[in-house]
């Protein structure tokens, strides 16, 4: 697969630290961290640095080898999955992700604290995985 070595490095770091400060929250107590506004804001923020530097990600790849072109963010995994970048099953999990990115971003009032705690555990797995079948599918390892 052809891809800028530079752009997924640097992508991939925007990830990886992202995960890092999402690990960093999962910690606190559930009670504790949904009673702090900061926290929880500190959290959205996160998910959509760590969401959108894997949607950048993928579209490069995408672009890159001419795969196709996405209508959306999901839309930019499931053609992963079609070209066998990640598998089928777990590009539907990644596209499940673009859309909570997408009500991060444009409808924040909906979405309910309580879920954006669930998903420090489950969102953050969900990008380290991207980021290692990633890895495998590039054949590089130098992207750490």
């Amino acid at each position: 697969m052809l891809f800028d070595e530079d752009r997924v490095r640097r992508l991939a770091g925007e990830i990886r630290r992202a995960v890092a400060r999402l690990k960093e929250l999962g910690e606190i107590p559930k009670t504790e961290f949904l009673a702090d506004p900061h926290r929880v804001a500190s959290a959205k923020y996160h998910f959509i640095v760590g969401i959108e530097a894997a949607v950048d990600l993928g579209n490069h790849i995408i672009s890159k080898n001419s795969l196709g072109t996405p209508d959306d963010y999901g839309h930019i995994f499931r053609i992963l999955g079609e070209a066998g970048v990640v598998p089928q099953e777990f590009a539907t999990e990644l596209a499940n992700m673009a859309r909570f990115r997408n009500r991060l971003v444009h409808i924040y009032w909906e979405v309910d604290e309580a879920e954006v705690y669930r998903l420090l555990s489950a969102g953050v797995t969900d990008l380290e995985k991207f980021l290692s079948l990633l890895r495998e599918s590039l054949g590089n390892t130098r992207f750490e």
